[in-house]
């Protein structure tokens, strides 16, 4: 939708004032260039614009197509209103119905001296969202029965039947038996025939597919009352009356099964300015002649966008306009011509070509409504408008002239003052240059260009931006100077004041020392690097060399010359005045900080106690001479002689390091060896088959089985496990938070079970914060198991709830579509689902995490054996990141996996489906766990469909590739 003029009229409080405030103020006041008044002033006897709103302009078309309409705006006119007796003069009127705001708009539209008016209030009253296009040919259909419902309470019959007199017509459904040959007929009312034109060209063709004959045979037979069984019969639609404004729907947007979207329809149709309905008609005696009088165009491809316009003939003179939201354009000759809205569709490689169209007759690819009115013999109505709203009217014609008379007066004084300014930049132009050997002054050429440009008055010099730190002119600010005569000068400080002034003597010499000092430091700079590169390559005999960081010698060049570029910015920024407010000196001073705490040259060498680092491979030893010259540029780089020893602290952390990796290989193999049951997952028991050979089992945290197996695996890159934190599998009441059947199955991927013997060595091996056990006791009903602790019900309550509603909140998840053929899945067995354990590459990937990443609820070596305090939350996160699942859905031949939401709906899934498969979603039959998803608006979360949900595509014989005819589509999209 194109958006509307930016000169709309701003709203405020109360509606009158929507339709009443002048528009464009705002863009003129205080620019010095004054906008004319009469670019919002309607010329005499023109019509009225509408603004766009943003998305109306399919309402402001049908607005200006009923306000052409003489009998409905003198039936509107007819309508008694609340305040009959006119409004006070001190008051803004308010319209309380839809009547009484057409009434005032459709005044506005007839006698205001605007340009074009604001239809705000009017679109508040219907509820409709300006932001959005709406369907138009819906819109035009529920505002006339909201209006007709409306009238039908009024008291005068010509404002009454209006709406049926206008628009409303007759036609019969008439079906015919073939056996006995009765006919039924059902009478009905119509305010549009809706014409399909889907392979048609002429609008009489499809007049005529709407009234043909239809067969009912087969499953679609009628029942007939007098034959009292189904019988074939025809159907056809008989028109009995015909309205005098006829009102033709072109069936343009139509619903798309493939995409599930509607689209438009860009064929050409034919139509006369002359329609002849008598053939069409049951009875042939009347007067069904009808002139066209308006064509509804909308202009772009998509169903869902684009811009309205309306072509409507005026009543009184047959001239036609075009009615384009704020702009009218009166066509040429008394004739309708829509060739430049046709060139306006978007080109495409199989665009038709436009047909020939003989005198009196037009084709057209974009109109979607072509309004007919009964040939008139009668002259044509005057309407009038009514007393009270004309005073309003005058009103804001009142207002609309008193702001032109102040918008001219703005102009006038700005005139005036532009007359003014423009004879002292021609007076002082000609002597602005500053002559050679003459006093002279640097002044802000910014400032300058402002001062030239006449529609903004000049502000106070300031030429601070300019000086350095010593106060005086930056050499590096001159290009942002311009230099001109002292006479002048004088002048521009004598009548705008600012300052400081800067003359001749106003450069600094100090700064301009320091811009070559460092110039010269960059030439030498590159000699240097060469000296440098060639020193490098000579060997170093005895103690006289230097040690040297490699990668500081790799990037010296570049950091000598940041080192230089920093300078430079300082001299150029050390200004307060430059750099602004104390806030900003503060954040340079942060970010200089940020920047000192990152290695300088030869830093990368340092140890961190200060010293010479232990690892040769990091530096080398350079010549004297190099070490001279690289000194020249990093003066306060540490310096580290030949024979300098290394870090002795260093050296000893260094062997204290050799010595605990040697502990951590010893203490792995020690238990490994000790636990060779826990390290092997075939030696582990299982609930789901109780062992014979003993009565109680303990329990652990699975978690704590892969860290310990992490660090018996790789002992150099693990801290050993020096604890067992079994508190993540109790509540915070110190209940157990699984029950025995729910060990054997779901949950037993979160435990490890140990036997009694292996339990005793487990806990000489580590502090257990507590002790887990299951016992097995013989009854007469047969075996009883008990927990210690015992089950705590409502925990365990809570975390089944609290696991179903994150099933049923996820943002990213993967389901999986099997595609089913006439109820056989289209796929192979999937190979059977392994209980493995991870893999250890799974594993090397975790034990490259940083330190300080272990889980917290597990204390290592360095550790206390303090209890955490644990909630559901921190129990749900521990699963989600804490356990490592050794199961998942394994994906089989014939199904795809889709990223879905719990947030979206059944339908976005069966676009999902549409592009993955190939299958119309309304060939889509999906079935979960046996049950049919039908609602297309419930979300997948409401449906039950979780992470690694499994749904059945069910297809329909026929369409399992998406290859249904074109026919089948036309009848699905026109049902």
């Amino acid at each position: 939708m194109r958006t509307a003029s930016t000169t709309s009229t701003t709203p405020t409080a109360s509606a009158a004032r929507r339709y009443q405030t002048p528009p464009g103020a705002r863009d003129t006041l205080g620019t010095g260039q004054v906008t004319s008044a009469g670019s919002f002033s309607a010329p005499q006897n023109a019509f009225v614009g509408l603004t766009n709103l943003g998305a109306t302009c399919y309402v402001n078309t049908f607005l200006q197509m009923w306000f052409l309409n003489l009998e409905l705006r003198q039936a509107l006119y007819l309508c008694p209103s609340a305040c009959g007796d006119g409004v006070p003069k001190d008051t803004d009127y308010e319209p309380q119905t839809i009547c009484e705001h057409l009434q005032y708009l459709f005044a506005l539209l007839q006698n205001s001296k605007r340009r074009y008016i604001d239809p705000s209030a009017f679109v508040k009253a219907l509820g409709l969202d300006t932001g959005q296009q709406q369907d138009a040919q819906e819109f035009s259909k529920l505002f006339m029965s909201l209006l007709e419902d409306t009238l039908s309470k009024q008291k005068n019959p010509d404002v009454r039947n209006i709406v049926q007199k206008q628009f409303c017509g007759e036609y019969a459904y008439v079906t015919v038996c073939n056996q006995c040959g009765r006919e039924s007929k059902l009478v009905s009312k119509f305010y549009e025939l809706e014409l399909n034109i889907q392979g048609h060209k002429q609008l009489t063709d499809c007049i005529t597919e709407f009234l043909k004959e239809e067969k009912l045979e087969g499953d679609n037979r009628y029942f007939c009352e007098t034959c009292q069984s189904k019988q074939n019969a025809t159907r056809k639609i008989r028109l009995l009356s015909l309205p005098c404004t006829l009102n033709l729907q072109l069936m343009r947007f139509v619903f798309d099964r493939q995409t599930g979207h509607k689209k438009k329809l860009n064929t050409y149709i034919g139509f006369s300015e002359l329609l002849d309905m008598e053939p069409f008609m049951e009875q042939k005696n009347g007067v069904y002649v009808y002139e066209l009088s308006a064509v509804l165009i909308h202009r772009g491809v998509s169903a869902y966008s684009g811009h309205y316009i309306a072509h409507v003939k005026d009543p009184q003179t047959g001239e036609w306009y075009k009615f384009n939201d704020e702009d009218i354009e009166k066509m040429e000759g008394k004739k309708l011509q829509l060739g430049i809205e046709e060139d306006l569709a978007e080109p495409s490689k199989s665009q038709t070509r436009k047909p020939k169209c003989g005198k009196g007759t037009h084709c057209s690819r974009n109109a979607y409504m072509l309004v007919y009115r009964l040939q008139a013999r009668e002259k044509s109505l005057t309407v009038q408008v009514p007393a009270f709203l004309q005073e309003l009217v005058e009103r804001d014609n009142c207002k609309f002239e008193e702001w032109c008379n102040e918008m001219a007066e703005m102009r006038k004084q700005s005139v005036a003052r532009g007359k003014i300014k423009h004879e002292e930049v021609k007076e002082l132009y000609q002597r602005l240059p500053a002559e050679a050997g003459s006093p002279y002054d640097f002044i802000s050429l910014e400032w300058l260009q402002k001062w030239l440009d006449e529609s903004t008055p000049p502000k106070p010099i300031d030429n601070t931006a300019c000086l350095c730190s010593h106060g005086k002119l930056h050499p590096d600010k001159i290009s942002l100077m311009k230099r001109i005569s002292e006479y002048v000068a004088d002048f521009f400080y004598r009548r705008y004041g600012g300052g400081p002034r800067l003359n001749v003597k106003a450069l600094c010499k100090d700064c301009v020392v320091e811009r070559c000092r460092i110039l010269r430091l960059k030439n030498q700079l590159n000699e240097d690097y060469k000296t440098v590169t060639n020193l490098l390559k000579m060997t170093v005999k005895g103690t006289d060399g230097f040690w040297v960081g490699k990668a500081s010698l790799r990037s010296w060049r570049q950091l000598a010359l940041e080192q230089l570029n920093e300078q430079d910015e300082d001299a150029e920024h050390s200004n307060g005045k430059m750099n602004g407010n104390a806030q900003n000196k503060d954040e340079s001073n942060e970010e200089k900080r940020e920047e000192e705490e990152e290695l300088n040259f030869n830093e990368d060498i340092v140890c961190p106690h200060g010293d010479l680092c232990i690892s040769e491979n990091e530096r080398r030893v350079v010549s004297k001479e190099a070490w001279e010259k690289l000194k020249q540029y990093f003066p306060k780089a540490p310096e580290f002689p030949n024979n300098k020893e290394c870090c002795s602290q260093c050296k000893i952390l260094e062997r204290e390091g050799e010595e605990n990796e040697a502990l951590h290989k010893m203490m792995a193999s020690e238990q490994k060896t000790s636990l060779q049951n826990l390290f092997h997952d075939k030696c582990r028991p299982c609930l789901g088959s109780w062992p014979q050979e003993t009565d109680e089992l303990y329990i652990v945290s699975q978690f704590f089985v892969e860290e310990w197996r992490k660090f018996v695996r790789r002992p150099t890159r693990c801290s050993p496990v020096s604890s067992i934190a079994n508190s993540v599998l109790l509540c915070p009441h110190g209940g157990l938070m699984f029950t025995f059947a729910s060990m054997t199955k779901e949950d037993s991927k979160h435990i490890a079970l140990i036997w009694p013997s292996e339990w005793e060595r487990i806990q000489k091996l580590f502090v257990v914060d507590h002790v887990i056990k299951i016992t097995r006791s013989q009854t007469a009903e047969g075996a009883r198991y008990a927990s210690e602790p015992q089950l705590c019900p409502e925990c365990r309550e809570g975390l089944l709830c609290q696991q179903q509603r994150d099933l049923r909140e996820y943002t990213q998840a993967t389901i999986y579509i099997h595609k089913v053929v006439d109820n056989k899945k289209v796929m192979k067995d999937a190979a059977p689902e392994l209980n493995v354990s991870s893999s250890e590459a799974e594993e090397e990937r975790e034990e490259n995490k940083p330190e300080g990443e272990q889980d917290p609820d597990f204390n290592q070596a360095n550790g206390g054996t303090k209890r955490q305090k644990l909630s559901h939350q921190s129990y749900i996160t521990y699963q989600k990141q804490g356990i490592r699942r050794s199961t998942r859905h394994r994906k089989v031949r014939g199904e795809k996996a889709l990223l879905v939401s719990a947030s979206q709906t059944l339908k976005e899934l069966k676009i999902q489906i549409m592009h993955a498969f190939s299958v119309a979603p309304f060939d889509q039959n999906l079935s979960l766990d046996g049950k049919m998803l039908s609602d297309d608006t419930a979300t997948l979360g409401s449906l039950g469909v979780i992470p690694e949900s499994v749904i059945l595509l069910k297809v329909p014989q026929g369409c399992a590739n998406g290859d249904r005819g074109a026919s089948s589509l036309e009848e699905e999209q026109n049902p």
